[in-house]
């Protein structure tokens, strides 16, 4: 028995359908398997950026000039500048910072500059200060990159907006891990040594995940006043 030729046609078209859906299964098939490998590949290796690759914020990785760092005026209570002699910073600018969308401590736009969570304490008011940085941004390390070789007695310096100085010596410097670093704030938030003031330092360290778009640790050095 022969079909009729509107039949024929009906099977020729599901088949020719059914061979496109089969090869876009295998490319797609092909496609999530590469970029599952590729991913598991460079995770934990450093982190690499492409010239012209943009980042999710614009970073910008000119340090200020010395013009405007001089310039660089607060009030009288709040921090103005950073210095740790140790690793080379003096008179980085601390901005006044709260929290972004997610709920995390912003950080400045400029790698260079350091930012003090607005929340937290103030020098000389017997509080604890938290003050973030950046690692570095696509091409060029950031003020805190060399954070992590800070060692218990190091010097951490902040200059109120008032021009008085403030010494805070380093007792604790710790990586935790990207999944515990949530947990640990509430201690970074206090001082490492009850009834004294402090300032607690923070960046991103470790490896660079790939996956996650972020490094898998974070560091945090904290530094009680200098009697």
């Amino acid at each position: 028995m022969s079909l009729r030729l509107g039949n024929r046609r009906d099977i020729i078209r599901w088949a020719i359908w059914s061979v496109i859906v089969i090869l876009f299964l295998v490319f797609l098939i092909r496609v999530i398997t590469f970029e599952n490998g590729y991913y598991n590949e460079k995770e934990g290796s450093e982190r690499v950026v492409v010239e012209g690759q943009l980042e999710e914020e614009e970073l910008i990785e000119t340090p200020p000039t010395e013009t405007e760092v001089y310039e660089y005026v607060v009030a009288p209570d709040r921090p103005r500048y950073l210095t740790i002699e140790r690793l080379g910073i003096r008179n980085a600018r601390i901005l006044s910072m709260g929290v972004n969308e997610k709920g995390e401590l912003d950080t400045p736009r400029n790698i260079f500059d350091v930012g003090w969570y607005e929340s937290s304490g103030k020098p000389g008011q017997g509080g604890t200060m938290m003050i973030d940085g950046h690692n570095g941004g696509p091409h060029v390390h950031g003020v805190f990159k060399d954070l992590p070789s800070l060692v218990i007695g190091d010097i951490i310096k902040v200059e109120r907006g008032d021009g008085v100085v403030f010494n805070y010596k380093v007792v604790e410097n710790k990586a935790v891990p990207l999944a515990e670093s949530n947990g640990y704030m509430p201690e970074a938030g206090k001082s490492p040594e009850k009834g004294k003031e402090s300032v607690t330092l923070i960046t991103c360290t470790g490896d660079w995940s790939d996956q996650q778009q972020t490094y898998l640790s974070r560091q945090f050095t904290r530094a009680v006043l200098v009697d």
